[in-house]
């Protein structure tokens, strides 16, 4: 872990600290939107499962408003068109969650802690697992949560701070335990996790994205 710990804080010593906190403060001011708008973000952790982020992002640009309104078939078939690998899916997904759209904030947020909170998805929105409800809660201002994904995991697995899984998609109890070694990178470093998982994606990626 320590040669981890050293890349870690090389990194929050130099200029990438600067985006790193921008982008922690722009998940903070998204969290303080209405339900809407926050129903939007999660739209964008579905069609990141399984998916490339920057091209999610795009879609999500492109979209807008439309997850709050569009019908199945116009979602599915922009999806398409757009590129992405599920388009039928993640509409499904989407139409399925719509009631959640005017109160996801009161909803969430209702809860006593952010475990309890990131549950309730896991349990009641259909398509989001324990990576995609993190990603959303982290992407609203909720700074426990990292996003265990596959670059996360290689990176974890190089430094032999963890066994590489044999599958790429993480069991429930898998990712917990993984996100107890991050727990405690994150505070080795002085870091809060959705900060670490910052910095540990920018190392193994290059890019600094959401």
């Amino acid at each position: 872990m320590e040669k981890l710990i050293l890349i870690v804080n090389n990194l929050k010593e130099g200029p990438l600290r600067a985006l790193v906190n921008k982008r922690m403060s722009e998940f903070s001011d998204l969290g303080k939107r209405n339900s809407n708008e926050i129903f939007k973000e999660l739209c964008f952790c579905f069609l990141t499962a399984n998916f490339q982020a920057q091209r999610s992002i795009q879609m999500q640009n492109s979209i807008g408003d439309g997850f709050l309104n569009w019908p199945e078939g116009k979602l599915a078939e922009t999806l398409q068109d757009l590129g992405h690998r599920f388009p039928n899916a993640r509409a499904k997904f989407i139409i399925e969650a719509r009631p959640y759209k005017d109160n996801i904030k009161e909803t969430i947020t209702s809860f006593p802690t952010e475990i309890e909170m990131r549950d309730w998805i896991v349990k009641n929105i259909k398509g989001l697992g324990m990576k995609e409800s993190s990603h959303f809660l982290r992407n609203i201002g909720f700074k426990n949560f990292a996003i265990i994904d596959f670059h996360i995991v290689d990176l974890l697995a190089r430094h032999a701070l963890i066994e590489q899984p044999k599958s790429r998609s993480l069991t429930p109890k898998k990712y917990l335990e993984i996100e107890n070694v991050l727990r405690e990178l994150a505070n080795k470093t002085n870091s809060n996790l959705g900060e670490l998982d910052l910095y540990l994606w920018y190392e193994e990626t290059g890019t600094i994205l959401k």
